[in-house]
This record gives structure tokens, sequence and C-alpha cells, in this order.
């Protein structure tokens, strides 16, 4: 393979995932007893517990069905089994997946009990599971990555090291084709304006805006005085972040120097132009951006951290960065790539970036983040409002 290829996993669509996970997808919170006990069942199957699903309406019902159809739809899930509690919406979820061309299935739980349902999906699980099992990986162009960001537990080696780091790879790696995906809305407060400026067209530029006034007239509606503790954080005020405005320049060097955002991406919406950088409409919370960007088909994570984060995904491997050298000593376990020696001057950025750029490689061809090996698979859905 060439220096920029990699060894992936070439689904029906086309799409190309870096893992091959055989998933059991509960539709609502009542189901998860039932995916979990068939992962139980059939060892080496993954099972997707969540809290939400019943009596959610309108925009909100709408994300939770475009995230659920596209954690199954991700090209690191070979294949799906979905169990609802009735078949309705269960049915409207392996529609949604089925349209990959995947093998996916759905089990209701009404008028069978969970037992019957149990034994009727585990069945069906091994299938899936020893099916693929026998997918093979193939050398894939670098132009087929799917590549998100978000940074967490910022602090001030955040926006000097390791946000730059990721930036520097965007930028290496944009004009090969590679499609990659930042968000965090609230997080860009007080940088909104150059965020703006970094649109390829100005519609793209005005969309940003929007998205972002929108999220704004949401924190006006509900703050009691101000965001502290919340944006910033406690660990990243103890960081030396002591504003929101300090935090979202720092981030905003995860897009690099050069290259510029071509669309807005709903919460959980799949890339719909050429390969490029999108932005996405998602929370800051680490485990609730990840999920909307797996839901999106992004298959690889890139997440500086400045005083320490020990976030996982269980379907897109999070490859996690520090340039805080206490953070690499005292949670080195969760730590795949140390640029500290940026801050020392050991270390140029190209040279950080190419690092990074390898380490992704290497995760993309099979190995494990620290995330992945401590078992970290934090599924978090998105809510938008109350259920009826």
């Amino acid at each position: 393979m060439g220096r920029h290829s990699f060894s992936g996993y070439r689904r029906e669509n086309g799409r190309v995932g870096i893992r091959n996970h055989v998933v059991m997808l509960p539709l609502d919170d009542l189901s998860n007893a039932a995916a979990e006990a068939v992962a139980n069942n059939i060892k080496g199957t993954l099972a997707l517990p969540h809290a939400y699903g019943r009596l959610q309406f309108g925009e909100d019902l709408e994300l939770l069905f475009r995230t659920l159809i596209g954690t199954g739809s991700n090209p690191n899930v070979a294949a799906c089994v979905v169990i609802g509690i009735e078949p309705g919406w269960t049915g409207r979820v392996v529609d949604g997946i089925a349209k990959t061309g995947k093998p996916v299935e759905g089990f209701a739980i009404e008028g069978n009990g969970d037992i019957s349902t149990i034994a009727a999906a585990s069945r069906k699980a091994k299938e899936f599971l020893q099916w693929a099992t026998e997918k093979q990986r193939e050398a894939c162009a670098i132009e087929e990555l799917f590549v998100s960001t978000k940074c967490g537990e910022s602090d001030t080696t955040s926006g000097l090291g390791s946000c730059p780091t990721v930036g520097n790879l965007i930028d290496k790696l944009d004009p090969l084709g590679v499609t990659s995906c930042f968000g965090e809305t609230s997080e860009l407060t007080g940088a909104e304006v150059v965020c703006a400026s970094r649109a390829a067209t100005k519609e793209v530029a005005d969309r940003f805006m929007q998205v972002f006034r929108a999220y704004q007239e949401v924190i006006d509606r509900h703050k009691t005085s101000d965001l502290s503790e919340s944006q910033p954080t406690k660990g990243n005020i103890a960081g030396g972040l002591t504003t929101i405005e300090e935090k979202a320049f720092g981030n905003l060097q995860k897009i690099g120097r050069k290259t510029k955002f071509i669309d807005v991406l709903k919460p959980a919406e799949a890339p719909g132009k050429r390969p490029g950088l999108y932005y996405m409409d998602t929370s800051s919370a680490a485990a609730e951006c990840i999920t909307l960007q797996a839901a999106a088909g992004f298959v690889v994570h890139l997440f500086p951290t400045g005083q320490g984060n020990v976030i996982g995904n269980p379907i897109e491997p999070v490859i996690k960065l520090t340039a805080n050298p206490k953070t690499a000593r005292t949670m080195s376990e969760h730590v795949d790539l140390d640029v500290s020696s940026l801050l020392r001057r050991e270390m140029t950025l190209d040279e950080a970036g190419d690092r990074l750029i390898d380490v992704m490689l290497r995760t993309c061809n099979g190995r494990l983040t620290c995330a992945e090996a401590l078992g970290h698979r934090e599924f978090v859905l998105t809510k938008l409002y109350q259920s009826a």
C-alpha cells in the first residue's frame, strides 16, 4: 500500500469501514435488556443500549431515527440486529439500514416477550457474526476515509499543541480527497465570525451563522446567569481557559490554517456533497458529539485533550492526543499520541501532524485505540426537547 493508503472493509454500498462490528441495536429504552442479552449470548457482537425512543415527536423523533439508522449504516458495522418494543418503528430503522445493502433484521418484543425475542435474535446474530468474520480487509485509497474530530477537557496546551496538530492533518489530507467533520456549536462562541470566514462560500457561511444563532437562542432562553462551569467546564478553567472565547479559538485550530468547510450538516446528517471538510451542528459534550458523527458515517475520530478525557465510542475508534506533559504522564493509558514536545520546541507542527497521520492509518489498519483497549464505549443520543 502507498504512504497514504490503508486496509479496510468494503461494504455493499461501496463505503469503507475500519472495523467489522455486528451490532445489537435497541430501538428504545425498553429493548436494552433484550439487546444486551443477545450480545451476551453471541460472543463478539456489540449491544448499544441507550435511554430514549418512546413518545418522542417532531424533529426530536427525526433525530432519533437519523441517529439509529446512521449508527447501523456506519461502514464500521458489518451487520445489525434491531430490537424494539413494537414492529412499526423497529421496521422503520431496519428499512433505513437496509438501504446500505448490509445484512439487517428486526425483532419486536410485543406479542412475543423477551425470552422468545432474545432466542430468535440470538440465532440471527450468530448467523450474521459468522458471516462477518469471513469478511477480508482490502487496500483502500485515502480519499475513501471519513474522519471526524472534536476536543475535550481542553486547556492552554490544547489550542497551542494538540488542536493545531489535528489542523495540520486536516490541511494535509483535505487536498487528497478525505472527507472530514468538526462540530461543537456552543464551543465556537466568541470565534463564530472567524469560523464563518472559513466557509467555502457565503451561502455556507450564512447557514453556519443561522445554526449558531439558533443555539444562542436556546442558551438565552434557559440560562440562569451564565454558562460558567458548563462552558468552559471546571476542567477547562483549571487548565487556564477562563472564558469561552479562549476555549473557542483553541478549538478552531482543529480545522487547520487553509482548509475551508464546504457544507453545514444537521446532527447525525451524512455528508451529501463532494469530499471535503464539513461542519455539523452538535453538542459540545464528547459522547453526544461523537455519537452524532459516527451516525453520519465517519469511521475514525481524532480527539485532542488537555486535562485528560477518557472518551471512546462503540463503533468509531477514538484516537486521543495531548500536548500536556502532565496528562501524557499521569493518564498515559488513555493517550494514543503525545505531542507535548511541540511546546518544548523539540518537534515541529509538521512533524506532529505526520505522526498523527501515522497513528490514524495504523488505527485504520486494525490497531486498537487506547479507548478500545480499555473498553470505553460511550454511546449517548442527543435529545432536543421533552417527550410527549
